[in-house]
């Protein structure tokens, strides 16, 4: 099989294509933008593969993407190709509406009528599967609430707004035209090749260069953290095993607050890292509450019971075992890190010839 994955540049894209390469016998067509957040060093392991391929694509270019499908002929589209920092979009939302919005639209329409011209197998085999977050739902009130497939859209930001519109899209697409769609909603990600901006990897590299570990407000907000390869995994089991119409939830059974989080990472540096940075006697007095930002939601949680239940899938890494791997990822893999953190990721994009 051929899968075109938009945003494969990106954390959970890359993921996605490493696990595809390294995993399967399929192929892999990479469209990507390559904004800020897209690292083709993130893909290294995989660029000199015959089957992979890269296409640096606007997904909000028409033109371009009925280029790249009438070329390469894929076998399903994989949609991750997403503006998706809630921070970024409080502060300038029109990029979430273009890419998001605009950029599902156009990439469903492109994708339409590229099925329409297959034969009668090519269509039934095609699936179109957009990958989406648990933001859309906005947050829980009881401690014992779960996002399920059937939670109503409740999103809190100019991010999770958008991300609930491009969902709707997809639905419409099903019900108007009866493209073969399908939608997951997954719990926030992490792991290797996360990019700097991120909680996760902004309180180990903060916290490495003895720098403040912002926590909004107390750091109570409730996240359910998944590793992000264990996402990679669920994801390629929707787009391969998946029934046309459903959603699937995907959460990593992990129930985390913020500031456990943080605290968890500074317990893990003290044993890792024991050498501190001067006047540091544990990486816990870095930590800094700052003022929360407007519309932070308290609390997530998926109820991941249908993917298991249909698909056989189920999260391999618990919070502890996934979080020691994500640290020693960063500690091993400090040149990564210096690259993004400086810009020269973006002024020389691996294998593309592009200087930015």
């Amino acid at each position: 099989m051929k899968i075109l994955v938009t945003g494969g540049a990106g954390f959970i894209g890359s993921a996605v294509i490493r696990h595809i390469i390294h995993n399967t016998g399929d192929s892999v067509v990479n469209v990507d933008k390559l904004t800020y957040a897209g690292n083709l060093e993130s893909l290294a392991s995989v660029s000199d593969d015959s089957r992979y391929t890269f296409e640096k694509v606007d997904i909000c270019d028409r033109k371009a993407l009925d280029e790249v499908l009438e070329r390469h002929q894929p076998d399903s589209v994989m949609h991750l190709a997403a503006e998706s920092h809630v921070d970024r979009s409080i502060d300038g939302p029109a990029a979430f509406m273009e890419t998001n919005i605009i950029g599902t639209y156009t990439l469903l329409e492109a994708a339409r009528q590229y099925w329409n011209t297959l034969d009668a197998n090519g269509r039934q085999v095609f699936r179109f599967h957009h990958v989406s977050t648990d933001e859309v739902y906005g947050d829980l009130e009881g401690p014992e609430d779960l996002f399920t497939e059937s939670s109503p859209y409740a999103p809190s930001s100019p991010y999770s707004a958008s991300k609930a519109s491009s969902d709707h899209l997809v639905r419409a697409w099903l019900r108007t035209y009866d493209f073969p769609t399908l939608i997951s909603n997954c719990s926030n990600n992490y792991g290797p090749y996360h990019f700097p901006e991120k909680l996760i990897p902004l309180m180990i590299l903060n916290a490495l260069e003895g720098k403040p570990l912002p926590v909004y407000g107390e750091g109570t907000q409730v996240r359910d953290w998944l590793y992000v390869e264990d996402h990679a995994r669920a994801l390629y089991k929707i787009v391969t095993e998946g029934k046309v119409g459903e959603t699937y939830n995907i959460g990593g059974h992990n129930e985390k607050q913020n500031i456990e989080v943080v605290h968890a990472l500074c317990d893990l540096l003290d044993e890792l890292v024991p050498e501190k940075p001067e006047g540091i006697n544990r990486y816990r007095e870095l930590v800094v509450h700052v003022q929360d930002r407007p519309g932070h939601d308290l609390r997530y949680a998926i109820d991941a019971s249908k993917i298991q239940r249909d698909l056989g899938w189920t999260p391999e890494e618990t919070f502890e075992t996934g979080i020691r791997k994500t640290v020693q990822w960063y500690l091993e893999n400090s040149e990564w890190c210096q690259r993004v953190q400086d810009g020269s990721y973006r002024r020389e994009r691996l294998g593309t010839g592009e200087s930015i």
